[in-house]
């Protein structure tokens, strides 16, 4: 279990001041200028070395995406992005970090930024977050006024400005790509790659793009070092997540815990056990809403990180953990997902496009039954069709929650159909 000292998330439930005295009395902000005087070279080593790898839900190592920038400023200025449009289902990390911990991210910007030699950042935030953008813009402005971002930042000769740009509230715009589309004014749909963004980015210039929690650890892995860091965790899955958990527990919340912690430990632990206690449990969705499905046999001892959730087919992504007890219709709750990446789909790609579409429509008839048994073969090659012939990632996250539902709960589909065509209906369980 995580010790207090280890946190690096002191405010995640906003209990403490959240402005700039608040963030420095949690240590916020202490030498900042110091650590910029290491070099850019020294502080990706340092992010390297500490085995950060990315909490957006793809998981590549940050030093190593950092490194890709180019060494040199040239005729083109460098970027950096920060992705807060969080609208995965399940996830609620970022708006939690951008609502009571600001500072971490402002900070985290201007560190990464020097690094990467970027004198601007432009953090894109999801449209829905009303609240979270005006105190992340009281942050921003809390920091300009006190020197510690903008000419000269913290008194390093660096200078260094940060904008807060808000979406509007469309699921694709998490796409690095799509992201950097709708931040040039453009429509959110995403970008061939190879060119990949450290190379022609926004508006044409080399620029990187990281998850908030991605960078908002940054300044805390650098001032306690890399170390400490990777010290937590396991091997190859280093350091600190933050968790999201909610559906059918006691106490549905966010916590900061080190990765690799059973899942089931982390949900008796935090979150008050699974309602009607553990034998109650049906299947978590471990990582947000675009990961497979895992059944109770599995969460009995599945550890929660990158390479252990991996190797039972499904994914750490977000780590939002949605928690589905015996009375979910598991069949209605992956149609309802399946909705959503219909909704979401922006349409670039043919399988994509027409996939979410038909698949959407097959599982809202596996809800009643209405179907024959063959037709799940069928929509599990329709899903094979989609995912990784999209351009983006958007098809994989379509495909795989029917994917995970055929591995683990193929009987109760097979008995849905037989009900159906027995005349008998099965009891529907409450949305």
């Amino acid at each position: 279990m995580l010790s207090d000292q280890d946190r690096i998330f002191t405010n995640l439930y906003g209990i403490l001041d959240p402005g700039l005295a608040g963030a420095r009395a949690r240590g916020d902000w202490d030498g900042t200028a110091s650590i910029l005087a290491r070099g850019r070279e020294a502080i990706i080593e340092e992010m390297k070395a500490s085995g950060l790898r990315g909490r957006g839900g793809a998981g590549f190592p940050t030093g190593m995406k950092w490194s890709f920038m180019p060494k040199t400023v040239g005729d083109r200025p460098h970027y950096l992005v920060v992705n807060a449009d969080e609208s995965e289902p399940g996830t609620c990390k970022d708006r939690d970090i951008l609502r009571h911990d600001p500072h971490k991210l402002v900070e985290g910007c201007l560190i990464a930024s020097f690094a990467m030699g970027a004198n601007a950042c432009y953090v894109y935030m999801r449209g829905e977050f009303a609240n979270e953008a005006v105190a992340f813009q009281k942050a921003i402005d809390e920091a300009y006024d006190a020197g510690l971002i903008g000419r000269n930042a913290c008194g390093s000769g660096f200078d260094f400005d940060l904008y807060l740009h808000r979406g509007a509230g469309a699921y694709i715009c998490g796409e690095e790509t799509a992201l950097l589309e709708s931040l040039e004014g453009k429509k959110g749909m995403p970008r061939l790659k190879p060119p990949f963004p450290a190379a022609v980015g926004l508006y044409g210039c080399p620029t990187t793009v990281n998850n908030v929690e991605s960078i908002a650890v940054a300044p805390t892995i650098l001032r306690r070092g890399a170390a400490w860091f990777s010290a937590l965790g396991r091997p190859k899955n280093a350091g600190t997540k933050l968790f999201c958990i909610s559906g059918h527990v006691n106490k549905p919340c966010n916590v900061e815990e080190e990765l690799g912690i059973p899942l089931r430990e982390l949900l008796e632990k935090y979150a008050g056990g699974v309602r009607g206690g553990w034998d109650n449990l049906l299947a978590v969705i471990p990582g947000g809403a675009s990961v497979p499905v895992l059944p109770k046999s599995i969460c009995d001892t599945v550890l929660m990180d990158f390479d252990s959730l991996r190797e039972v087919r499904s994914g750490l992504g977000t780590a939002a953990v949605i928690v589905m007890d015996k009375s979910t219709d598991i069949i209605k709750a992956i149609a309802r997902l399946s909705a959503f990446y219909k909704h979401e789909s922006c349409g670039q790609c043919t399988p994509c496009r027409e996939g979410t579409g038909w698949m959407m429509r097959v599982m809202n008839r596996m809800v009643q039954g209405r179907a024959e048994p063959d037709e799940i073969d069928t929509l599990e090659q329709v899903t094979r069709q989609v995912e990784g012939h999209t351009i983006c990632a958007l098809g994989d996250a379509a495909a795989w929650p029917i994917q995970g539902l055929i591995r683990h709960f193929r009987p109760v589909m097979e008995e849905r159909i037989a009900a159906y065509k027995a005349g008998r209906t099965m009891p529907m369980a409450a949305e």
